[in-house]
């Protein structure tokens, strides 16, 4: 049995497309830490300039912990609240961060990267998240990218929700 060369041709191709993926990932990843690293520094210099002026932000979970938004526009200049990453991971199109503030407040961050342009936060607090992707050729068929580690997770009760891009 034979190979088709034309089957080698779209492989190669897919390959590609998937290399080129995993670079873009990679360069959103950087984008992502360096604004964590710029929040550690309280570098709103470098914060401004690694995310968009109209960001998108959405939220889940108790009112009193929209700390990003209020680190992000200022409003807390002060703030004992600290994000410190415990992972950075591209999906899909997005990049993911998780990490946790004492004993009680896990987060998981969904941000969007365009241009190298920070363009849209998911935030999510004290809330077990599962990314998914759908398969379009295959109705009703999911494939989980991401799943959220609370290190907690067992001790209490969690909230969950299913992001699907």
């Amino acid at each position: 049995m034979g190979i088709d060369q034309d089957e080698i041709s779209t492989e190669t191709t897919t390959l590609g497309e998937l290399l080129v993926a995993e670079n873009i990932g990679s360069q959103h990843r950087k984008v992502v830490k360096a604004l964590y690293k710029a929040l550690a520094r309280k570098d709103t210099s470098t914060t401004s300039e690694l995310v968009a002026p109209d960001l998108e932000w959405w939220f889940h979970g108790p009112r009193h912990c929209q700390h990003m938004m209020r680190t992000l526009t200022g409003e807390l200049r002060h703030v004992e609240f600290k994000f410190r990453p415990r992972s950075i991971t591209p999906v899909g199109d997005r990049v993911v961060a998780e990490g946790w503030e004492g004993s009680k407040a896990y987060w998981a961050h969904v941000w969007s990267v365009k241009e190298g342009m920070i363009t849209q936060l998911r935030e999510y607090f004290n809330t077990w998240v599962t990314v998914i992707v759908g398969n379009s050729e295959v109705e009703d068929e999911m494939m989980k990218l991401w799943q959220s580690d609370p290190r907690e997770r067992s001790q209490r009760s969690l909230p969950d929700i299913v992001l699907a891009i």
